[in-house]
């Protein structure tokens, strides 16, 4: 039965322009129905003010490092989680889909996998089992497998030669080749001369953050664009401020994506003061690596397509696709199917 059919005067659920008037139905938090609201299910109707969208992703989230739980109400309603203890994400992401949970949905890679002694192993707030040490091929497979009963979003790998040892090539393709043979991706956190390249090289399937401490070369950004997606993740480097390493970065991606490569919004949240939401900064910074605005709309939230997918919207109080600083100012939030109070507008149920 549905219990609640949205309405907007405009929504986005793909493609490059809004549709309008839209509705959206609702039923065991999940959405069963969506179209012209003069063709939709009898049930309550809720009108929301602004555009409507998917719920907004956040691909790089350390859920152990910030307070979460502020997501939904400013229309993040999904975290994926890029490094974690093992034992609390992989319950949190399982609890994360039930009802009443207090948070976004997460979905979790479980740990760091790195060489011994190797990042994130000498940070001050790499809990313990954040990261786990391996240290030939076949320990990194035997621990792809004791992640992939867990289905983790995807196994994530610390490749920085700045902060310590790396994987040799033969543990590298090891992981990833278990990885891809057990239905996971894999994410690269790459950082020092020539760890993109390895990482590409071996396989992996996404990096976890747009490359800074080098620039790449064209053969390789090639590559990248017909293999990997990339997660922005710019604004770590002077947090709205230009630096040496956010120009590389913007440089990097901006060339990324005009050879047609995949690029998902990231903040790596929980590194520093960043913002508990829609990063302003990380927006501008996509803009700044010559992202169109719907572009970057696709790059926060999926489009959908169709129904039976988790009922998670956002109302924007303008055109996205014009404007697409707005995604920091959702007006509404609609999260497992239930409108946040928080969000609600004035004089609406």
């Amino acid at each position: 039965m549905t219990e609640l059919v949205l309405t907007a005067d405009a929504g986005w659920f793909g493609g490059d322009t809004l549709s309008g008037p839209v509705a959206v139905a609702v039923a065991d938090g999940m959405i069963t129905w969506a179209g012209a609201p003069a063709e939709g299910p009898a049930a309550p109707a809720h009108h929301v003010d602004g555009v409507l969208l998917p719920g907004l992703v956040d691909h790089h989230v350390h859920t152990d490092l910030v307070e979460y739980t502020a997501l939904p109400s400013a229309g993040v309603t999904t975290a994926v989680d890029l490094g974690a203890v093992a034992t609390r994400v992989f319950r949190l992401a399982a609890e994360s889909c039930l009802p009443g949970f207090d948070g976004p949905r997460v979905l979790a890679a479980g740990p760091f996998l790195t060489a011994p002694g190797g990042y994130p192993t000498d940070r001050e707030w790499a809990l313990d089992g954040m990261a786990w040490e391996i240290g030939s091929p076949e320990s990194a497979s035997r621990a792809v497998r004791a992640l992939a009963p867990h289905r983790p979003v995807t196994v994530k790998v610390a490749l920085n030669s700045e902060a310590g040892p790396v994987f040799d090539d033969a543990t590298l393709r090891a992981l990833v080749a278990t990885a891809h043979r057990s239905g996971l991706t894999v994410t690269a956190h790459t950082e020092g001369a020539g760890q993109t390249s390895r990482a590409v090289a071996a396989g992996v399937d996404v990096l976890a953050h747009t490359p800074w401490s080098e620039r790449l070369g064209d053969e390789l950004l090639g590559r990248m664009a017909r293999q990997v997606a990339v997660v922005s993740t710019l604004d770590i480097h002077g947090r709205g401020v230009d630096s040496p390493q956010r120009e590389t970065a913007v440089s990097n991606l901006r060339r990324f994506h005009a050879l047609g490569g995949r690029v998902r919004y990231g903040t790596d949240l929980g590194n520093g003061p960043l913002p508990l939401g829609v990063n302003g900064s990380e927006l501008d910074a996509l803009r700044a690596a010559e992202l169109t605005p719907a572009e970057i709309v696709r790059a926060l939230c999926r489009e959908t397509g169709g129904v039976r997918i988790p009922a998670d919207l956002v109302a924007v109080p303008e055109d996205p696709l014009t404007a697409p600083e707005v995604l920091a100012r959702a007006r509404t939030v609609v999260h497992r199917g239930t409108v946040l109070p928080s969000t609600t507008p004035e004089g609406t149920p």
